[in-house]
Protein backbone atom coordinates (compact mmCIF):
# COMPACT_ATOMS: atom_id res chain seq x y z
CA UNK A 1 0.00 0.00 0.00
CA UNK A 2 1.25 3.45 -0.92
CA UNK A 3 -0.09 5.13 2.23
CA UNK A 4 -1.95 3.99 5.33
CA UNK A 5 -5.67 4.71 5.42
CA UNK A 6 -7.74 5.84 8.41
CA UNK A 7 -11.15 4.38 9.17
CA UNK A 8 -12.91 7.37 10.72
CA UNK A 9 -16.27 5.69 11.25
CA UNK A 10 -18.07 2.41 10.79
CA UNK A 11 -21.79 1.84 11.19
CA UNK A 12 -24.16 -1.02 10.58
CA UNK A 13 -27.66 -2.35 10.99
CA UNK A 14 -27.74 -6.09 11.57
CA UNK A 15 -29.28 -8.76 13.79
CA UNK A 16 -26.99 -7.41 16.53
CA UNK A 17 -28.44 -3.90 16.56
CA UNK A 18 -27.97 -0.43 15.12
CA UNK A 19 -25.26 1.27 17.21
CA UNK A 20 -21.70 0.32 18.07
CA UNK A 21 -22.57 0.23 21.78
CA UNK A 22 -25.55 -2.06 21.18
CA UNK A 23 -23.50 -4.27 18.86
CA UNK A 24 -20.57 -4.60 21.26
CA UNK A 25 -22.97 -5.46 24.08
CA UNK A 26 -24.46 -8.19 21.88
CA UNK A 27 -20.97 -9.61 21.31
CA UNK A 28 -20.55 -9.94 25.09
CA UNK A 29 -23.21 -12.64 25.41
CA UNK A 30 -23.18 -16.22 24.14
CA UNK A 31 -26.54 -16.01 22.39
CA UNK A 32 -27.18 -16.47 18.70
CA UNK A 33 -29.60 -14.18 16.89
CA UNK A 34 -31.41 -16.72 14.72
CA UNK A 35 -35.12 -17.38 14.58
CA UNK A 36 -37.23 -20.03 12.87
CA UNK A 37 -39.57 -18.74 10.19
CA UNK A 38 -41.87 -20.38 7.67
CA UNK A 39 -40.26 -19.95 4.25
CA UNK A 40 -41.43 -21.95 1.24
CA UNK A 41 -43.67 -23.98 3.59
CA UNK A 42 -40.72 -25.11 5.69
CA UNK A 43 -39.27 -24.05 9.01
CA UNK A 44 -36.04 -22.21 8.22
CA UNK A 45 -33.33 -20.60 10.32
CA UNK A 46 -32.79 -16.91 9.47
CA UNK A 47 -31.21 -13.87 11.13
CA UNK A 48 -33.40 -10.79 10.59
CA UNK A 49 -32.49 -7.23 11.54
CA UNK A 50 -32.73 -6.30 15.21
CA UNK A 51 -35.91 -4.47 16.22
CA UNK A 52 -34.06 -1.16 16.60
CA UNK A 53 -32.75 -1.48 13.04
CA UNK A 54 -36.15 -2.46 11.62
CA UNK A 55 -37.66 0.66 13.17
CA UNK A 56 -35.02 2.87 11.56
CA UNK A 57 -35.70 1.33 8.14
CA UNK A 58 -39.48 1.72 8.54
CA UNK A 59 -39.01 5.35 9.58
CA UNK A 60 -36.85 6.08 6.52
CA UNK A 61 -39.30 4.38 4.16
CA UNK A 62 -42.15 6.53 5.49
CA UNK A 63 -40.19 9.78 5.43
CA UNK A 64 -40.38 10.39 1.67
CA UNK A 65 -42.83 9.18 -0.97
CA UNK A 66 -39.87 8.36 -3.27
CA UNK A 67 -38.61 5.80 -0.75
CA UNK A 68 -41.78 3.72 -0.54
CA UNK A 69 -40.94 1.70 -3.68
CA UNK A 70 -37.28 1.11 -2.89
CA UNK A 71 -35.95 -2.33 -2.05
CA UNK A 72 -34.86 -3.13 1.50
CA UNK A 73 -31.26 -3.43 0.33
CA UNK A 74 -31.31 0.24 -0.71
CA UNK A 75 -32.96 1.45 2.48
CA UNK A 76 -30.59 -0.60 4.65
CA UNK A 77 -27.63 1.06 2.89
CA UNK A 78 -29.10 4.53 3.31
CA UNK A 79 -29.67 4.04 7.05
CA UNK A 80 -26.14 2.71 7.67
CA UNK A 81 -24.58 5.40 5.45
CA UNK A 82 -26.31 8.20 7.33
CA UNK A 83 -24.92 6.90 10.62
CA UNK A 84 -21.38 6.44 9.27
CA UNK A 85 -21.42 9.89 7.66
CA UNK A 86 -22.60 11.53 10.89
CA UNK A 87 -19.91 9.78 12.95
CA UNK A 88 -17.13 10.64 10.52
CA UNK A 89 -17.18 14.40 11.02
CA UNK A 90 -17.65 14.95 7.28
CA UNK A 91 -20.84 16.98 7.76
CA UNK A 92 -19.26 20.14 6.35
CA UNK A 93 -18.24 18.60 3.04
CA UNK A 94 -19.80 16.78 0.12
CA UNK A 95 -16.43 16.09 -1.50
CA UNK A 96 -16.21 12.33 -1.11
CA UNK A 97 -16.70 9.24 -3.22
CA UNK A 98 -19.02 6.30 -2.62
CA UNK A 99 -18.58 2.61 -3.34
CA UNK A 100 -21.48 0.40 -2.26
CA UNK A 101 -21.91 -3.23 -3.18
CA UNK A 102 -24.41 -6.05 -2.92
CA UNK A 103 -24.26 -9.69 -3.87
CA UNK A 104 -27.99 -10.03 -4.58
CA UNK A 105 -29.23 -6.46 -4.79
CA UNK A 106 -32.98 -5.86 -4.91
CA UNK A 107 -33.89 -9.53 -4.56
CA UNK A 108 -37.27 -9.02 -2.90
CA UNK A 109 -38.49 -6.54 -5.51
CA UNK A 110 -37.11 -8.59 -8.39
CA UNK A 111 -38.98 -11.67 -7.19
CA UNK A 112 -42.19 -9.68 -6.81
CA UNK A 113 -41.93 -7.99 -10.22
CA UNK A 114 -41.01 -11.23 -11.97
CA UNK A 115 -43.93 -13.06 -10.37
CA UNK A 116 -46.24 -10.25 -11.46
CA UNK A 117 -44.91 -10.49 -15.03
CA UNK A 118 -45.42 -14.27 -15.15
CA UNK A 119 -49.00 -13.85 -13.95
CA UNK A 120 -49.98 -10.86 -16.12
CA UNK A 121 -47.46 -10.65 -18.96
CA UNK A 122 -46.91 -6.98 -18.03
CA UNK A 123 -43.96 -5.43 -16.24
CA UNK A 124 -44.50 -2.74 -13.62
CA UNK A 125 -43.24 0.74 -14.50
CA UNK A 126 -40.66 0.83 -11.72
CA UNK A 127 -39.40 -2.73 -12.15
CA UNK A 128 -36.21 -1.72 -13.96
CA UNK A 129 -35.07 1.37 -12.04
CA UNK A 130 -35.75 -0.19 -8.63
CA UNK A 131 -33.94 -3.47 -9.28
CA UNK A 132 -30.72 -2.28 -10.95
CA UNK A 133 -27.57 -2.77 -8.87
CA UNK A 134 -26.56 0.89 -9.24
CA UNK A 135 -29.66 1.78 -7.25
CA UNK A 136 -27.83 1.40 -3.95
CA UNK A 137 -24.89 3.76 -4.45
CA UNK A 138 -27.06 6.20 -6.43
CA UNK A 139 -29.60 6.57 -3.64
CA UNK A 140 -26.89 6.80 -0.97
CA UNK A 141 -25.18 9.53 -3.00
CA UNK A 142 -28.50 11.37 -3.46
CA UNK A 143 -29.33 11.09 0.23
CA UNK A 144 -25.94 12.36 1.46
CA UNK A 145 -25.44 14.95 -1.27
CA UNK A 146 -22.09 13.51 -2.33
CA UNK A 147 -20.28 15.16 -5.24
CA UNK A 148 -17.63 12.50 -5.80
CA UNK A 149 -17.91 9.32 -7.88
CA UNK A 150 -20.49 6.75 -6.88
CA UNK A 151 -19.72 3.14 -7.76
CA UNK A 152 -21.72 -0.06 -7.44
CA UNK A 153 -20.42 -3.60 -7.87
CA UNK A 154 -21.12 -7.22 -7.03
CA UNK A 155 -18.41 -9.81 -6.35
CA UNK A 156 -20.53 -12.29 -4.39
CA UNK A 157 -19.71 -12.65 -0.69
CA UNK A 158 -16.49 -10.61 -0.73
CA UNK A 159 -18.27 -7.59 -2.21
CA UNK A 160 -18.09 -5.49 0.96
CA UNK A 161 -14.34 -5.87 1.38
CA UNK A 162 -13.89 -5.24 -2.35
CA UNK A 163 -15.59 -1.88 -1.69
CA UNK A 164 -12.86 -1.20 0.86
CA UNK A 165 -10.22 -2.19 -1.74
CA UNK A 166 -11.71 0.23 -4.25
CA UNK A 167 -11.84 3.02 -1.69
CA UNK A 168 -8.20 2.44 -0.74
CA UNK A 169 -7.20 2.46 -4.43
CA UNK A 170 -8.95 5.80 -5.05
CA UNK A 171 -7.35 7.33 -1.96
CA UNK A 172 -3.86 6.04 -2.75
CA UNK A 173 -4.19 7.29 -6.33
CA UNK A 174 -4.66 10.84 -5.08
CA UNK A 175 -7.93 11.18 -7.01
CA UNK A 176 -9.87 11.48 -3.77
CA UNK A 177 -9.09 12.07 -0.09
CA UNK A 178 -12.32 10.64 1.36
CA UNK A 179 -14.37 7.60 0.43
CA UNK A 180 -17.49 6.02 1.89
CA UNK A 181 -17.50 2.25 1.36
CA UNK A 182 -19.77 -0.60 2.29
CA UNK A 183 -22.34 -3.20 1.36
CA UNK A 184 -25.98 -4.02 1.87
CA UNK A 185 -27.87 -7.28 1.70
CA UNK A 186 -31.55 -8.16 2.16
CA UNK A 187 -31.52 -11.86 1.20
CA UNK A 188 -34.30 -13.29 3.38
CA UNK A 189 -36.57 -14.03 0.43
CA UNK A 190 -38.14 -17.23 -0.82
CA UNK A 191 -36.00 -17.67 -3.92
CA UNK A 192 -32.70 -16.78 -2.23
CA UNK A 193 -33.32 -19.24 0.60
CA UNK A 194 -34.31 -21.90 -1.94
CA UNK A 195 -31.06 -21.32 -3.85
CA UNK A 196 -28.93 -21.87 -0.76
CA UNK A 197 -30.87 -24.99 0.22
CA UNK A 198 -30.39 -26.37 -3.30
CA UNK A 199 -26.63 -26.12 -2.76
CA UNK A 200 -26.99 -28.38 0.32
CA UNK A 201 -25.11 -25.88 2.49
CA UNK A 202 -27.99 -24.47 4.54
CA UNK A 203 -28.53 -25.38 8.19
CA UNK A 204 -31.40 -27.80 8.68
CA UNK A 205 -34.17 -26.67 10.98
CA UNK A 206 -35.30 -29.03 13.75
CA UNK A 207 -38.01 -31.48 12.81
CA UNK A 208 -40.27 -32.83 15.54
CA UNK A 209 -41.90 -35.58 13.50
CA UNK A 210 -39.31 -38.26 14.06
CA UNK A 211 -39.28 -40.81 16.85
CA UNK A 212 -35.60 -41.52 16.33
CA UNK A 213 -33.41 -40.90 19.37
CA UNK A 214 -30.64 -39.60 17.10
CA UNK A 215 -32.99 -37.12 15.45
CA UNK A 216 -34.32 -35.92 18.80
CA UNK A 217 -30.76 -35.27 19.97
CA UNK A 218 -30.12 -33.31 16.79
CA UNK A 219 -33.29 -31.30 17.36
CA UNK A 220 -32.13 -30.31 20.84
CA UNK A 221 -28.64 -29.42 19.61
CA UNK A 222 -29.79 -27.31 16.70
CA UNK A 223 -32.69 -25.52 18.36
CA UNK A 224 -31.40 -24.85 21.87
CA UNK A 225 -27.71 -24.44 21.22
CA UNK A 226 -26.05 -23.13 18.05
CA UNK A 227 -27.61 -23.99 14.69
CA UNK A 228 -24.65 -22.47 12.82
CA UNK A 229 -21.47 -24.32 13.78
CA UNK A 230 -18.95 -22.00 12.14
CA UNK A 231 -15.33 -22.98 12.91
CA UNK A 232 -16.39 -26.28 14.44
CA UNK A 233 -14.11 -28.56 12.43
CA UNK A 234 -15.77 -31.68 13.83
CA UNK A 235 -19.25 -30.91 12.48
CA UNK A 236 -20.75 -33.50 10.15
CA UNK A 237 -23.24 -31.24 8.40
CA UNK A 238 -23.24 -27.86 6.66
CA UNK A 239 -24.74 -25.15 8.85
CA UNK A 240 -24.79 -21.88 6.92
CA UNK A 241 -27.68 -19.53 7.77
CA UNK A 242 -28.60 -16.29 6.00
CA UNK A 243 -28.86 -12.94 7.74
CA UNK A 244 -29.66 -9.43 6.57
CA UNK A 245 -27.51 -6.36 7.20
CA UNK A 246 -25.82 -3.26 5.85
CA UNK A 247 -22.48 -1.84 6.97
CA UNK A 248 -20.64 1.29 5.89
CA UNK A 249 -17.23 2.79 6.73
CA UNK A 250 -15.65 6.17 6.05
CA UNK A 251 -12.04 6.16 4.84
CA UNK A 252 -9.51 9.01 4.73
CA UNK A 253 -5.99 9.29 3.39
CA UNK A 254 -3.26 9.07 6.02
CA UNK A 255 -3.60 8.75 9.79
CA UNK A 256 -6.05 11.35 11.07
CA UNK A 257 -6.84 12.37 14.65
CA UNK A 258 -10.29 10.76 14.83
CA UNK A 259 -9.30 7.42 13.29
CA UNK A 260 -10.99 4.38 14.85
CA UNK A 261 -8.40 2.10 13.26
CA UNK A 262 -5.81 2.16 10.49
CA UNK A 263 -5.70 0.02 7.34
CA UNK A 264 -2.10 -1.15 7.04
CA UNK A 265 -2.43 -3.63 4.21
CA UNK A 266 -4.86 -5.02 1.68
CA UNK A 267 -4.75 -8.23 -0.30
CA UNK A 268 -6.87 -9.89 -2.95
CA UNK A 269 -6.68 -13.00 -5.10
CA UNK A 270 -8.67 -15.50 -7.12
CA UNK A 271 -7.93 -19.07 -8.07
CA UNK A 272 -8.67 -21.44 -10.93
CA UNK A 273 -12.26 -22.63 -10.70
CA UNK A 274 -12.96 -26.35 -10.49
CA UNK A 275 -16.57 -25.84 -9.37
CA UNK A 276 -18.96 -22.87 -9.48
CA UNK A 277 -19.08 -22.50 -5.70
CA UNK A 278 -15.95 -24.05 -4.24
CA UNK A 279 -12.39 -23.04 -3.50
CA UNK A 280 -9.41 -25.38 -3.17
CA UNK A 281 -8.92 -27.51 -0.06
CA UNK A 282 -6.09 -25.23 1.07
CA UNK A 283 -7.76 -22.02 -0.17
CA UNK A 284 -4.94 -20.84 -2.42
CA UNK A 285 -6.84 -17.59 -2.93
CA UNK A 286 -6.77 -16.87 0.82
CA UNK A 287 -3.09 -17.75 1.06
CA UNK A 288 -2.34 -15.18 -1.62
CA UNK A 289 -4.66 -12.47 -0.27
CA UNK A 290 -3.33 -12.80 3.30
CA UNK A 291 0.30 -12.67 2.15
CA UNK A 292 -0.44 -9.53 0.11
CA UNK A 293 -2.15 -7.89 3.08
CA UNK A 294 0.85 -8.64 5.30
CA UNK A 295 3.22 -7.13 2.70
CA UNK A 296 6.42 -7.83 4.60
CA UNK A 297 4.94 -7.63 8.11
CA UNK A 298 6.02 -10.51 10.33
CA UNK A 299 3.03 -12.90 10.65
CA UNK A 300 3.77 -13.11 14.40
CA UNK A 301 2.64 -9.47 14.71
CA UNK A 302 -0.94 -10.41 13.79
CA UNK A 303 -2.88 -10.95 17.00
CA UNK A 304 -6.18 -12.21 15.60
CA UNK A 305 -8.02 -13.11 12.41
CA UNK A 306 -11.73 -12.54 11.86
CA UNK A 307 -12.41 -15.38 9.47
CA UNK A 308 -14.98 -15.66 6.71
CA UNK A 309 -15.95 -19.14 8.02
CA UNK A 310 -19.49 -19.55 6.60
CA UNK A 311 -20.36 -22.60 8.68
CA UNK A 312 -19.92 -25.10 5.87
CA UNK A 313 -17.62 -28.08 6.23
CA UNK A 314 -15.39 -27.29 3.25
CA UNK A 315 -15.57 -23.51 3.56
CA UNK A 316 -14.39 -23.46 7.16
CA UNK A 317 -11.67 -26.06 6.77
CA UNK A 318 -10.17 -24.63 3.57
CA UNK A 319 -9.73 -21.18 5.11
CA UNK A 320 -8.20 -22.70 8.25
CA UNK A 321 -5.79 -24.71 6.12
CA UNK A 322 -4.76 -21.52 4.33
CA UNK A 323 -4.13 -19.77 7.64
CA UNK A 324 -1.93 -22.65 8.77
CA UNK A 325 0.06 -22.42 5.52
CA UNK A 326 0.65 -18.68 5.94
CA UNK A 327 1.18 -18.43 9.71
CA UNK A 328 2.67 -21.80 10.63
CA UNK A 329 3.71 -21.77 14.29
CA UNK A 330 2.68 -18.11 14.64
CA UNK A 331 -1.06 -18.88 14.63
CA UNK A 332 -3.13 -15.86 15.72
CA UNK A 333 -6.35 -16.15 17.67
CA UNK A 334 -9.25 -17.02 15.38
CA UNK A 335 -12.85 -15.95 15.48
CA UNK A 336 -15.94 -15.40 13.33
CA UNK A 337 -19.38 -13.91 13.88
CA UNK A 338 -21.43 -16.21 11.67
CA UNK A 339 -22.33 -18.53 14.57
CA UNK A 340 -24.17 -15.51 15.94
CA UNK A 341 -25.67 -13.65 12.96
CA UNK A 342 -25.27 -15.96 9.97
CA UNK A 343 -23.94 -15.12 6.53
CA UNK A 344 -24.96 -11.71 5.22
CA UNK A 345 -23.41 -12.26 1.79
CA UNK A 346 -21.87 -8.97 0.57
CA UNK A 347 -22.09 -7.34 4.00
CA UNK A 348 -20.34 -10.18 5.83
CA UNK A 349 -16.82 -8.85 5.26
CA UNK A 350 -17.83 -5.39 6.46
CA UNK A 351 -19.32 -6.87 9.64
CA UNK A 352 -16.04 -8.77 10.08
CA UNK A 353 -14.21 -5.44 9.77
CA UNK A 354 -16.56 -3.89 12.32
CA UNK A 355 -15.88 -6.75 14.75
CA UNK A 356 -12.13 -6.31 14.27
CA UNK A 357 -12.36 -2.59 15.03
CA UNK A 358 -14.48 -3.21 18.14
CA UNK A 359 -12.01 -5.80 19.40
CA UNK A 360 -9.10 -3.40 18.85
CA UNK A 361 -10.89 -0.54 20.58
CA UNK A 362 -11.90 -2.66 23.57
CA UNK A 363 -8.71 -4.75 23.57
CA UNK A 364 -10.85 -7.85 23.92
CA UNK A 365 -11.09 -11.02 21.88
CA UNK A 366 -14.60 -12.24 21.00
CA UNK A 367 -14.49 -16.01 21.14
CA UNK A 368 -16.92 -18.72 20.05
CA UNK A 369 -18.72 -20.35 23.01
CA UNK A 370 -18.89 -23.93 21.72
CA UNK A 371 -15.15 -24.08 20.94
CA UNK A 372 -12.39 -24.68 23.44
CA UNK A 373 -10.39 -21.59 22.54
CA UNK A 374 -7.36 -20.36 24.46
CA UNK A 375 -7.23 -16.60 24.86
CA UNK A 376 -3.81 -14.98 24.50
CA UNK A 377 -2.77 -12.54 27.20
CA UNK A 378 -1.12 -10.01 24.86
CA UNK A 379 -2.86 -6.83 23.74
CA UNK A 380 -4.73 -6.73 20.45
CA UNK A 381 -2.86 -4.43 18.07
CA UNK A 382 -3.26 -5.95 14.61
CA UNK A 383 -6.23 -7.91 13.28
CA UNK A 384 -6.58 -9.51 9.85
CA UNK A 385 -10.05 -9.59 8.28
CA UNK A 386 -11.05 -12.13 5.63
CA UNK A 387 -13.89 -12.56 3.15
CA UNK A 388 -14.33 -14.74 0.08
CA UNK A 389 -17.01 -15.19 -2.55
CA UNK A 390 -18.18 -18.11 -4.66
CA UNK A 391 -15.34 -19.37 -6.81
CA UNK A 392 -12.49 -17.93 -4.77
CA UNK A 393 -12.67 -14.12 -4.86
CA UNK A 394 -10.72 -13.61 -1.63
CA UNK A 395 -9.96 -10.32 0.14
CA UNK A 396 -7.86 -9.75 3.27
CA UNK A 397 -7.57 -6.43 5.12
CA UNK A 398 -5.01 -5.81 7.88
CA UNK A 399 -6.20 -3.25 10.41
CA UNK A 400 -4.33 -1.94 13.42
CA UNK A 401 -4.96 0.16 16.49
CA UNK A 402 -4.10 3.81 15.97
CA UNK A 403 -0.87 4.60 17.84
Amino acid sequence: MKEKISITSIASISPLGSSLDEIWEAYQNNQHYFSLENINEAKTWVAPLATSAQEMVASLRGSDSKYKKLDNSVLFAMVASRMAFEQSGWSNTSDFGINMGSSRGATKLFEEYHSEFLNTGISSTLSSPTTTLGNISSWVSHDLGAKGPDISHSITCSTGLHSVLNGVAWLNSGMSSRFLVGASEAPLTNFTIAQMKALKIYAKAPTLNSNSVVDKATVIERSQNYPCQALNFEKEYNSMILGEAASVACLETGIVDNALAVIEGVGFATEILKHNTSISANAVCFQKSMKKALDGINPAEVDAIVMHAPGTIKGDSSEYNAIKEVFGDDMPQLTTNKWKIGHTFATSGMLNLELAILMLQNNEMVSIPYLNQKTHEKDLKKVLVNAVGFGGNAVSILVSKKE
